[in-house]
């Protein structure tokens, strides 16, 4: 197939959320701290992209590659000694590329205390053997939770690429208004 092009469209069989939902948990060390002992921000952005492409691997049964961070928000420190969680699943795909929502907390080990550190949606596409992007699964919402965030989903690529292409988000989102009425 000539690079560039997309394998031909076959008829996938559909997955749930559920399929790709992964969990990771790491003690936040000394080495992954700051000098006030916070984790750094760069380390909890290489996880959540690992943590996100293990959803996106297991919802599309091949390799991934990240295209795309549409959002990433850090909320509260994570100090050393504590743990770090991150809970990441598909929230849609469309034809090659799929989304998937990663939020991090942290654990105090002493008290079991959890807080809500950051969330992050990021977009992987999926490749083939020859690193050309390829068909994926169509997501099977079921919950009203999935069925939120598939719809929202949508919103956020077609944002995204009026950005990428130079189309204006502001015209974008008249669109976006018009459809909803």
């Amino acid at each position: 197939m000539p690079k560039g092009k997309r394998s031909p469209s076959k008829k996938l069989a559909g997955k749930p959320p559920s399929v790709s939902r992964t969990e990771m948990i790491e003690v936040v060390l000394p080495n992954d701290a700051n000098l006030l002992g916070n984790i750094l921000g760069g380390r909890v952005m290489h996880l959540i992209d690992i943590t996100g492409a293990i959803a996106a691997h297991r919802h599309a049964n091949s390799h991934v590659v990240t295209a795309s961070v549409d959002y990433i928000d850090f909320r509260n420190p994570i100090k050393v000694g504590e743990l770090v969680m991150l809970r990441s699943e598909v929230n849609r795909s469309f034809h090659t590329s799929i989304e998937v929502g990663v939020e991090v907390f942290s654990e105090n080990v002493l008290t079991g205390q959890r807080t809500h550190t950051s969330s992050a949606y990021v977009t992987y596409v999926a490749i083939d053997q020859n690193n050309q992007p390829h068909a994926v699964p169509p997501v099977l919402p079921h919950t009203p939770a999935e069925r939120r965030r598939y719809r929202e989903a949508g919103i956020r690529r077609r944002i995204r690429l009026a950005h990428r292409y130079g189309r204006g988000l502001r015209e974008e989102l008249k669109r976006l208004e018009r459809q909803r009425k």
